[in-house]
């Protein structure tokens, strides 16, 4: 762990949980130090990596005086996060995954965002979800203002992305941070109890490359994480008085997440419908080497070739 010079405090704490990501973590770090704003920290917490991430961020560490690596055992993301958030010195927080990209002007527009509206708790962005070697899949977010990122939220959808989200930290105290009860969602439930105290907010531009892979938790644990929303869900329902019973829940789909071959139908479809062909041609032939007797990989292939 580096020596902090608590003297100055910075503009915003970047907290970064890292655990075994090295094919991404200097994609991910370096978009990070190349922001147009720099008056922040970087708080690199490693939690136990074994891949040699670990000897990526100390040299993160002895190059950029911003850069503070913390090691330790693996305790999980949800403690992870929470000791980052403890430690960072700064009144805003910007959360960022170790495998995802910055748009350059990212922590700009966020934390004058903030700074212009008082009542808003966090902020996040449209997000472009790219593949593991960075190709283009698809934009996704379509919800900017609160009452309509809260009543999707409340569907058991999420369309408040984690690793684009900038937020108070006077706000994540307030509410308790992440709480273990939920697993694999724990943003998720942040973000329910923080649209209860100020108001949640997306920013209308691509501010965040989203890493789509088959070893996110996403793909690897969605039963978990779509039974941790919908119980995030009912007792958001409960502290606001609502009758869960007549919720319209609609989690999102656990199926396409759970078979190699689905998730690369579903990268190759929204990359078709996108205009993204190379991306589209590329996991179309995945597909079909998985399942060479899915006929719905074939009718894939076949707009695939035609081009739309």
């Amino acid at each position: 762990m580096s020596q902090v010079n608590t003297d100055i405090k910075p503009a915003a704490s970047v907290v970064i949980p890292v655990f075994n990501t090295v094919k991404y973590l200097e994609r991910a770090v370096d978009s990070v130090l190349n922001q147009t704003f720099s008056n922040f920290e970087v708080l690199l917490l490693d939690d136990g990596s074994s891949d040699g991430s670990s000897e990526i961020l100390d040299r993160y560490q002895e190059t950029d005086s911003r850069c503070m690596v913390y090691h330790w055992p693996n305790r999980g993301i949800i403690a992870t996060r929470n000791e980052g958030n403890r430690l960072a010195r700064a009144d805003i927080i910007i959360l960022m995954d170790s495998d995802d990209i910055c748009m350059p002007d990212r922590f700009e527009k966020q934390i004058r965002f903030l700074t212009e509206n008082p009542d808003c708790v966090a902020v996040g962005s449209k997000i472009l979800l790219v593949d593991a070697e960075d190709m283009p899949i698809t934009e996704m977010g379509n919800k900017f203002v609160h009452e309509e990122i809260d009543e999707t939220n409340m569907s058991g959808y999420s369309i408040f992305f984690q690793p684009t989200v900038a937020l108070r930290k006077t706000a994540v105290e307030r509410v308790g941070g992440y709480r273990e009860d939920y697993p694999c969602a724990e943003d998720f439930d942040l973000f329910l109890r923080l649209a209860e105290i100020g108001k949640l907010a997306n920013i209308p531009e691509v501010l965040l490359k989203y890493r789509q892979h088959l070893s996110s938790i996403g793909y690897l644990h969605g039963n978990k994480q779509a039974d941790s929303a919908v119980r995030a869900v009912k007792d958001a329902c409960l502290r606001r008085g609502l009758d869960y019973k007549s919720a319209s829940l609609h989690p999102q789909p656990i199926k396409d997440r759970q078979d190699i071959g689905d998730a690369y139908i579903k990268w190759s479809w929204w990359a078709l419908k996108a205009g993204h062909l190379p991306t589209a041609r590329k996991y179309a032939l995945k597909a079909m080497k998985e399942q060479p007797l899915n006929w719905g990989a074939w009718r894939l292939c076949a707009y695939v070739l035609r081009g739309h």
